[in-house]
């Protein structure tokens, strides 16, 4: 498949064997000394210190970066991978359009595509699917160890499908994560969700924080 043609699907059905960590993202009642009360549509059990965390992973441009290093702005995190055949590229794209809408308002925000297909996805392919959908989402893969250690930060699940050992396929959580700086991981959005929604909830979020 041509992978322009790829990026650009807009249709298709995924299905997910499972979904990993679901049960950490556990609707209670929010606190009242929580700064983003009013924008929160669910909240994790535990606490948002249960998701994110430091990494360490490999760009785009292949260069050694921490969390700490690109998560300096307020950032849009999706994990998924580039041979996906229409998940990955619609919510990517869901994501791009919605860090748009933000930017026509004034709000800077980051999209960032972390790969959890490190075998095939090397820094130059991953640049060349996050050029085609923003100018400034970052693409971010690195080692296994490494891949496997930010999905467990974010409580993400992903498996590799049994089959061709070419163009296999991957199961995986299709969460998107919103970070802050100073705060970490804030709030987690569901696929279901449109860019106008998204743009607006995130929105919510910069003006509280």
């Amino acid at each position: 498949m041509n992978k322009m043609n790829a990026y650009a699907v807009a249709a298709g059905l995924f299905t997910l064997t499972a979904v990993g960590g679901v049960a950490v993202y556990t609707v209670m009642a929010p606190t009242s000394d929580d700064p983003f009360v009013d924008c929160r549509t669910s909240v994790v059990a535990g606490g948002t210190s249960q998701i994110g965390g430091p990494f360490t992973l490999v760009d785009e441009n292949g260069v050694t970066v921490t969390d700490q290093d690109v998560l300096d702005v307020p950032s849009l995190i999706y994990f998924g991978y580039t041979y996906c055949p229409d998940v990955c590229p619609l919510d990517a794209a869901r994501n791009s359009e919605a860090v748009a809408l933000l930017g026509e308002q004034g709000y800077e925000v980051q999209p960032v595509f972390i790969t959890i297909d490190p075998e095939r996805d090397t820094p130059q392919l991953l640049k060349e699917f996050t050029d085609y959908l923003h100018p400034d989402m970052l693409g971010l893969t690195g080692t296994t160890e490494q891949v496997k250690a930010a999905s467990k930060a974010y409580r993400t699940y992903f498996k590799k499908q049994d089959g061709d050992p070419e163009y296999y396929l991957m199961d995986h959580s299709t969460f998107s994560y919103l970070t802050l700086p100073d705060h970490g991981f804030v709030e987690f959005f569901r696929r279901e969700i449109r860019p106008e929604m998204l743009a607006e909830q995130i929105a919510c979020f910069m003006d509280a924080k």
